[in-house]
């Protein structure tokens, strides 16, 4: 390649992984061909991260409107919820985010080609597009970057492929609320859905394999079912379907010793990567599981072609898949950038919602550390109390030794809003006693994090809530 040529680089997909692929190999320099063969956008902005949490709000206001720690004092009034109109409400704030963020941003981007179509590889520097249009174009590329998602996985339970079930997906588009639904699935989509469906109306009945999140710490689940079932939440663990049917509008779940019915079935099980057509095996890309194997760069078995976001095998947070889609096209320019996940938040917007960041006890036991740790329940944060809800804990997990922040748990109302800040800890390597020496405004949830980081050298009882 000569050296006033462009490199060219094409990019699967336009989700969250894509888009940052392909705007930062633009703005390297590079002459980018991205390919989508449905909505700009991918998952997120389209059907997943947004919808889901704007259904998610809504059924917090219709919450607060039946229920509050204040009803003694302001009269709660039962809220009229129109499905159609908070569908539409929905679907103008996802085409807003969506032409603005995604399709204009591409449009005026004259380094990027838009083709619209379903890509595969024709060989190692070669993609076969089957355009929407019905045509066949061969697109030429120097480095490829993919990233096209994943869909929801559907287990195999008998009868199941034969009734109307509902997917992450399609239950966001539902025009009327249920009277009823079963939620096959304990992980933090099938339970955000759960509690948002139940707070708008429906009767909700959640079937776990073994117990809810069972890849959290178990105190963890603990909180959350307990505040789920005080939303009259039916939580069936150590259960599984052994047959599906759907007969007259409604479901008959079989269990091994008895059978449910309900009016809607959901299934929320996981996802599985979109790559079974892309011909990966033939250009030498691994897979596990239907998932491309990519390293901290990116990159994946066969050279120069790169991958990320849920179609790999990196964590599934569209956070995750903007930053190895960046670093991805820093590395196709030749650069060598690598992501760090070791302090990744995550956080479930259940309420409480669940905040992690770091090690958990357990694993870091697991890695041989010897570790001190310390939980602060929320009666003992002047926010919550004044909140009048102490729903949760701060757990901290230190080194022994040395005092050094090694993870945090918050579970509380506002914990996603607290948890970057014990990144920001975690990243700067900071023992429990300097963050606990740090300054933080008073009555925010976010002083938390002192009081629980305080809590391994003092005895919190004995000091003033605003004088610590």
């Amino acid at each position: 390649m000569m050296a006033q040529e462009r490199l060219r680089i094409a990019v699967i997909g336009s989700g969250g992984a894509s888009m940052a692929a392909a705007l930062k190999a633009a703005e390297e320099g590079a002459e980018v061909t991205l390919i989508e063969k449905d909505v700009i956008g991918g998952t997120c902005v389209n059907i997943g991260c947004v919808p889901s949490k704007i259904l998610l709000r809504a059924a917090h206001i219709a919450h607060i409107r039946r229920h509050s720690p204040f009803d003694h004092t302001i009269t709660a009034k039962p809220p009229n919820i129109d499905r159609q109109k908070l569908n539409q409400q929905k679907k103008m704030r996802v085409e807003q985010l969506r032409d603005n963020k995604y399709e204009a941003i591409l449009s005026e981007n004259d380094a990027i080609t838009v083709v619209r179509g379903e890509a595969k590889f024709h060989d190692t520097n070669t993609l076969k597009v089957s355009l929407n249009g019905g045509q066949e174009q061969l697109v030429s590329f120097d480095k490829a970057f993919i990233g096209t998602g994943a869909r929801p996985a559907i287990p195999n339970i008998s009868g199941l492929s034969a009734t109307p079930y509902l997917t992450s997906t399609t239950a966001l588009e539902l025009t009327k609320t249920p009277s009823s639904i079963v939620v096959i699935g304990a992980g933090f989509v099938a339970l955000e859905l759960a509690q948002a469906f139940a707070r708008l109306g429906t009767q909700v009945t959640i079937l776990a394999r073994s117990r809810l999140l069972s890849s959290e710490d178990p105190a963890i689940a603990e909180v959350i079912e307990e505040a789920l079932t005080n939303e009259s939440i039916t939580i069936c663990n150590d259960t599984e379907a052994r047959y599906i049917s759907y007969r007259n509008n409604s479901f008959k779940i079989e269990l091994s010793d008895r059978a449910l019915s309900s009016d809607q079935l959901l299934i929320a099980t996981g996802r599985e990567a979109n790559t079974e057509n892309l011909n990966l095996e033939s250009i030498g890309v691994e897979t596990l599981n239907g998932k491309i194997l990519v390293n901290d760069y990116a990159e994946t078995t066969a050279n120069s072609i790169y991958a990320g976001g849920d179609c790999t095998n990196s964590p599934e947070f569209v956070y995750v898949a903007a930053a190895l889609g960046k670093r991805a096209a820093i590395n196709m320019m030749g650069g060598n950038a690598k992501i760090e996940l070791s302090t990744m938040p995550t956080v479930m917007f259940t309420e409480p919602q669940v905040a992690t960041a770091g090690l958990s006890e357990e694993k870091a036991i697991a890695q041989g550390l010897s570790v001190e740790t310390r939980t602060l329940q929320l009666d003992q944060v002047p926010r919550a109390l004044v909140n009048f809800d102490t729903c949760g804990f701060v757990k901290m997990v230190a080194e022994r030794e040395s005092g050094k922040l090694l993870g945090v748990q918050v579970i509380a109302a506002d914990a996603g809003e607290v948890i970057q800040t014990a990144v920001m800890a975690l990243r700067s390597e900071l023992t429990v006693e300097r963050l606990g020496n740090e300054l933080f405004p008073y009555l925010t949830m976010v002083e938390g994090l002192k009081l629980c980081a305080q809590t391994f050298t003092k005895d919190l009882s004995q000091l003033s809530c605003c004088a610590g």
